[in-house]
């Protein structure tokens, strides 16, 4: 095999050393706002509910011009036969019977010579006459076909439904509200996805590396153990717990990196980011208190829950007025213009125009039930923007004590750390000195470690908990000021 030397040896080691520099780099960084922002991008189900925002206002302004005539053409090519049949029966005997009338009246004009030749002459005539009649049939038929063009305009206006009009236009604007409490929901809820998501990979970032700092510690002691087992200073029995203590850490720190890279791949997905990303806003407490529960249970009304909740009972309502507009009469304007009247059927009118009214008196459809049942689903979508206000504020009062007590807890594990971390120091030098046992140092950075996640897990409450407030009460937008304002940070540890 030929070697390669010189620059082309040289161009392909670099390109070999950038693939594995490219496939060893951690995933880019990402803030909490530039994350914010490209999750209204990425997210499908946002998209979809301002896509079904869009298709309710374009259904009810649909709506509006219900009132408008509904105008029609069309055209049609007819092609028919017509037969007319006419009895002639007693119409020739009334006529034969006046002709005869009629000579005879006709001699009796006459006298001398001129009434004997007019009576001859009516004599004949007589006598011709039911020959001529007979001649005529005593039915006449008549036939004909043909083929038409009909192009016609047709219009319809209502001018009065008895309230379906309305009705319906009321539905459809409901039909808006629900869809936009919806969205308005979604958008809520996926602020707090992004919150749990992006401050969960934190969280298990800063465990991974936790976990990681107390397994090289152990590394250590297990290193200064053997040393001072070799001494003659530490039994091996000593050295054995040591041991158990660092498999026991490395065991945690294995299972903190599994729960960093699930919690990467859920914050990356979550973002549509294929390649990864790593959250670099740190976790935040304030160490003044939140603002009084009230100011939150104020906005309970402005909530999507309780907006939805009104605008089905607005539909409810809507329901109801239609099926009260069945009981009514209904009127209509309405007109017909033929285009091609010299091709019209002799029965066809050139144009019409009138009034229609409409009244029900009896339909196979139970009117009353439907009624009842409209009320009911009223009362049903009433009890239900109801139940949604105590739901809420039962969030609210949750999410806030939640909330309040992880910030109190951090404030408190604050102190605990300093200690924990002084205790550890005091018995590492302890421990090497041969001054304590082996469990004093275990429990040492046991109880550090525990404060470490405690404190985490307290930051991570509270700014899941603070977000969860702010979603139940409708008021996501101020989380960005109140993570500006804070002035407790979890900040990384190297």
């Amino acid at each position: 095999m030929r070697r390669r030397s010189g620059p082309a040896a040289l161009a392909l080691l670099l390109a070999s050393t950038g693939a594995a520099v490219a496939q060893e780099a951690p995933p880019p960084s990402l803030s909490f706002q530039a994350a914010l922002a490209r999750l209204d991008k990425a997210s499908p189900a946002l998209s979809g509910e301002d896509h079904a925002v869009r298709a309710s206002e374009d259904i009810a302004a649909a709506t509006r011009t219900l009132r408008r005539p509904v105008v029609t053409t069309s055209a049609s090519v007819i092609e028919y036969q017509k037969t007319l049949s006419v009895d002639l029966s007693e119409p020739k005997t009334d006529a034969l019977n006046a002709a005869n009338g009629f000579l005879d009246q006709i001699g009796g004009q006459f006298s001398g010579e001129s009434a004997q030749i007019v009576a001859q002459v009516t004599q004949r005539i007589g006598a011709a006459l039911p020959r001529l009649f007979g001649a005529i049939p005593n039915t006449l038929e008549f036939q004909t076909r043909d083929t038409v063009f009909r192009p016609a305009i047709t219009a319809a206006m209502p001018l009065y439904t008895g309230g379906a009009i309305p009705a319906v236009q009321k539905g459809a604007d409901a039909a808006v509200g629900i869809a936009r409490a919806k969205q308005a929901g979604g958008q809520d809820l996926s602020r707090v996805n992004l919150v749990r998501a992006y401050f969960g990979q934190k969280v298990a970032s800063q465990l991974t590396v936790s976990t990681r700092e107390q397994l090289e510690a152990f590394d250590r002691h297990l290193s200064d153990a053997r040393k001072l087992e070799a001494q003659g200073v530490l039994a091996h029995a000593r050295v054995l717990e040591v041991e158990v203590a660092r498999n026991t850490a490395q065991r945690a720190h294995e299972h903190a990196r599994s729960e960093e890279a699930i919690a990467t791949d859920m914050l990356a997905r979550l973002l549509d980011q294929p390649m990864g990303v790593t959250a670099s806003t740190p976790l935040f407490v304030h160490s003044e208190p939140l603002p009084p529960l009230q100011r939150f249970l104020d906005g309970i009304d402005q909530s999507p829950r309780a907006q939805g909740a009104d605008a089905a009972k607005s539909a409810a309502q809507a329901g109801v007025d239609l099926a009260r507009s069945r009981y009514r009469p209904q009127a209509f304007a309405f007109g017909s213009y033929n285009a091609n009247r010299n091709n019209a059927l002799p029965t066809e009118p050139d144009w019409i125009a009138g009034i229609s009214l409409r009244m029900t008196l009896l339909s196979n459809f139970d009117r009353q039930k439907a009624l009842s049942a409209a009320r009911e689903n009223h009362a049903a979508a009433a009890d239900a923007a109801a139940q949604a206000r105590r739901d809420v504020a039962g969030e609210i009062v949750r999410a806030w004590n939640i909330a309040e007590a992880a910030r109190r807890s951090f404030l408190l594990l604050d102190a605990n750390l300093a200690a924990a971390q002084e205790n550890l120091r005091v018995q590492q030098l302890s421990f090497r000195e041969g001054e304590v046992a082996s469990s004093a140092l275990i429990d040492a950075e046991a109880a550090l470690a525990t404060v470490r996640t405690q404190r985490l897990v307290a930051a991570y409450e509270y700014d899941l908990g603070l977000m969860a407030l702010l979603a139940a009460s409708h008021r996501v937008d101020e989380y960005s000021t109140l993570m500006a304002r804070a002035d407790r940070h979890v900040e990384d540890q190297q």
